[in-house]
């Protein structure tokens, strides 16, 4: 109750001038630095709900908190497999122009029992409110399709996550959620958002940016694959060359 009183204390000037309440967010880590050693990462998001006047409400209704963690948008293709004469064959595919490489949400309750389908759709809050870009026209029922074969692949991989009731709040004023980094995350500038929801509405929002990139000789292989395309290309090539030349002089060897 001490650190409580603190922040309100601190932030008494602004509750004042301002009629909806305010969040303050923050997340434990905001540079997360990816080498041979990563096996994934944990984020604390936390922060404080600042109210008129200092004060919670002091009906009964519930106050909720959503944190969403969203990486870089990417172009992603999808294709869909069908089996004939016994084999596995592409039989569709269907390419998005802009969906999250990684998308972590996390509620103090589930997502449905906090707002309507139509808030969900605006704020894109849960894995079924997300709105991907295809890249090409197809009819409603193949876009839909394909995006839950698209959130089923990334959900068995971990970089899609639903987490209801993962958010604790405290006193009504300070809240909590830890999100998983997987060791596969896709490197970029990634966000937190926070939602401040109540009667079905969104009364507040804050973003904190988080930096993912890699460090040592994962930064310097991915820079050079980047900025010098061809001569990393044919590198790979002469080192693929030397490696199996080197395996098949030490078989003949042996």
């Amino acid at each position: 109750m001490k650190r409580l009183s603190v922040i309100l204390a601190l932030f008494s000037p602004l509750l004042m001038a301002q009629a909806k309440p305010v969040l303050v967010p923050d997340v434990s880590q905001r540079d997360i630095q990816i080498a041979y050693s990563f096996t994934g990462a944990e984020l604390l998001l936390f922060g404080a709900i600042l109210y008129p006047g200092g004060r919670p409400p002091s009906d009964d209704r519930p106050t909720d908190i959503v944190v969403v963690v969203k990486g870089p948008t990417q172009s992603i293709l999808i294709r869909e497999k069908e089996k004939i004469a016994g084999l596995w064959v592409n039989a569709g595919r269907l390419r998005y122009q802009s969906a999250p490489s990684f998308y972590a949400i996390a509620s103090s309750r589930p997502i449905e029992r906090i707002v309507d389908d139509r808030t969900r759709a605006i704020y894109e809050l849960g894995l079924d409110s997300l709105q991907l870009s295809p890249a090409s026209a197809a009819p409603a029922n193949v876009q839909a399709r394909f995006q839950q074969g698209l959130v089923d692949q990334r959900r068995r991989s971990g970089l899609y996550v639903e987490a209801p009731r993962a958010v604790e709040i405290t006193d009504d004023v300070l809240y909590r959620a830890r999100v998983t980094i997987p060791a596969r995350v896709p490197v970029g500038r990634f966000t937190a958002e926070t939602f401040l929801i109540r009667d079905g509405r969104v009364l507040a929002a804050a973003v904190r940016d988080i930096d993912i990139r890699k460090s040592g000789f994962e930064r310097f292989v991915a820079r050079a694959a980047d900025r010098a395309a061809i001569p990393y290309g044919l590198t790979a090539v002469a080192l693929s060359i030397l490696l199996g030349w080197t395996a098949g002089w030490i078989a003949r060897r042996v």
